[in-house]
């Protein structure tokens, strides 16, 4: 094979990296629209929470059937495929006619984002290699950074001037050109010892995440204890279970259960998902609050948010130069102590206070975020022996996505069950329980104008104050969570790790937060 010029790995480069910057505006665009699209498609509180966790779920759930797929039948097609679902789909929501056709078109955008980002990082492997290797994937990590900094604005800007519609044609235009650039310059490549992939394995797991999550969802409207919750929750027990029944049978395991006797790779797989119940859930969190709660518009929100996600574009890559000196497990847990800090800050800061009072807290929590952002990858690989590095990697980034579609689902039913709580005890003259429960999920989601009509007897203040209550409440348990996580994860990564790795030539970001 003919070396590559620089040219034509510049365009595989720039492909790759702008696959990797429609993830997050995937991810956070909607966040910021979810309240316009509820004042022009309406829908219910599970309808609207699906807008995000579809996307996120499905995308956690294939990156690692993706990755198989790309390794036996070719990276490029792989890539070009996914692209091209992810094109079709984003071009389709721009048009959507209800909240059912969002969902579903959410659900296939998420999947070819899986495709797509799978399969572009394995070609990425293939066309650089040593310190050239670790500065592409450096940039991945920096086109990941600038999605998440700049997207909520982005976002904002574009429902401020022209409708929630045009975020999905913008990301919609990303993706063709990436398409295009990938489909000029990419070289096909494959892995000639893949296997096939793994069916039972890929469908038990995400019949279990896709229970799990929907169980999650609407238990805050039928009651924790009802037939529908117990139901979804229990049959996504039972599909976990056959998961892991597969798993230890099959011959060529989705995922390899014997790395998790391993107490680093435990911690490193605690460490995927510990930023999503303290930065991620933020994400679509804020918006609905300072858009629905507070009054902002969709640009003022988009511009908050910049204090929360800017710290990603500087401080990962000054941890890694940090974690040459000072041990990157202390690193991880110092920066985690650093956002549940955050979160307990934010937590006083009630519904109706000045913006400049939030800067603080947002930034502490970017900040300390940050700081294992970017130890995280080479982390994931080091953990365990060289030649299980691939599914070390694979399993490192399903646990990471698919631990951020679980938390969005999980803290989206505790806020629920708190709003329900706070206007059950709010002592709001005429409100039973009944009204509580049907306002209740209204509320969490931002849309205190919709929660006022089904209180007519409650004042808009109230309603906000309760919202407040629920909202701190929610921050503790978030800083709770975070501060365990950095506890365990400091336990586990004192173990020694089996071998190492040369994470210099280690990506820098491999997918989503």
């Amino acid at each position: 094979m003919k070396p590559a010029s620089p040219a034509r790995r510049a365009f595989v480069l720039a492909a790759v990296c702008l696959a990797a910057l429609c993830m997050p505006l995937s991810f956070t665009g909607p966040a910021i629209a979810i309240p316009a699209i509820a004042a022009d498609l309406h829908g219910t509180p599970l309808a609207l929470a699906w807008i995000t966790n579809a996307f996120m779920l499905i995308f956690g759930g294939c990156l690692m059937v993706a990755g198989a797929l790309a390794d036996r039948y070719g990276r490029k097609r792989v890539f070009l495929l996914g692209m091209s679902v992810f094109s079709a789909a984003a071009l389709a929501l721009s048009a959507a006619p209800g909240i059912l056709w969002l969902d579903v078109l959410r659900a296939v955008q998420g999947l070819g984002c899986a495709m797509a980002l799978s399969s572009g990082l394995a070609a990425l492997a293939q066309e650089f290699d040593g310190q050239s290797r670790a500065r592409a994937f450096s940039l991945i990590g920096t086109a990941f950074g600038v999605g998440l900094a700049f997207g909520p604005f982005m976002a904002g800007t574009l429902i401020t001037h022209t409708g929630w519609r045009a975020i999905f044609i913008a990301t919609a235009v990303a993706g063709l050109a990436a398409l295009l650039a990938a489909a000029r310059a990419m070289r096909e490549s494959r892995d000639p010892q893949a296997q096939g992939v793994d069916w039972p394995g890929a469908l038990t797991f995400t019949g279990a995440l896709s229970l799990f999550t929907y169980g999650l969802l609407q238990a805050p409207n039928s009651g924790w204890g009802s037939a529908a919750s117990m139901g979804l929750l229990g049959g996504a027990a039972l599909l976990l279970a056959a998961f892991i029944r597969v798993e230890r049978r099959a011959a060529q395991p989705m995922l390899d259960l014997s790395l998790f006797r391993l107490p680093a790779f435990a911690g490193v797989q605690l460490l995927a998902a510990a930023p999503a119940f303290s930065f991620v859930v933020l994400l679509v969190l804020l918006p609905a609050r300072f858009i629905g709660i507070e009054g902002y518009s969709a640009l003022e929100a988009g511009r908050m948010m910049i204090a929360l996600s800017a710290p990603m574009l500087v401080l990962p890559v000054l941890a890694g130069m940090a974690a040459q000196r000072i041990d990157a497990a202390h690193i991880c847990a110092c920066g985690l102590l650093l956002a549940a800090g955050g979160l307990l800050w934010l937590s006083s800061c009630a519904p109706g206070q000045s913006p400049a009072s939030l800067l603080g807290p947002l930034l502490l929590i970017g900040c300390g975020i940050s700081l294992p952002w970017g130890l995280m990858d080479g982390l994931a690989i080091s953990v365990v022996p060289v030649e299980r590095a691939g599914m070390a990697a694979g399993i490192f980034n399903t646990t990471r996505v698919a631990g951020e579609g679980l938390a969005l689902a999980i803290v989206s039913a505790l806020l629920g069950t708190f709003t329900v709580a706070a206007l059950g005890g709010a002592g709001i003259a005429g409100v039973g329980t009944a009204q509580a429960a049907h306002a209740g999920p209204f509320l969490a989601l931002g849309e205190l104008r919709h929660a006022a009509t089904l209180l007519p007897q409650a004042g808009t203040a109230e309603l906000a104050q309760a919202y407040g209550n629920a909202f701190r409440h929610l921050l503790y348990v978030l800083a709770s969570i975070t501060t365990a996580s950095a506890l365990l994860i400091l336990a586990f990564l004192r173990h020694p790790a089996p071998a190492a790795t040369d994470t210099a030539a280690l990506p820098a970001c491999d997918a989503p937060s």
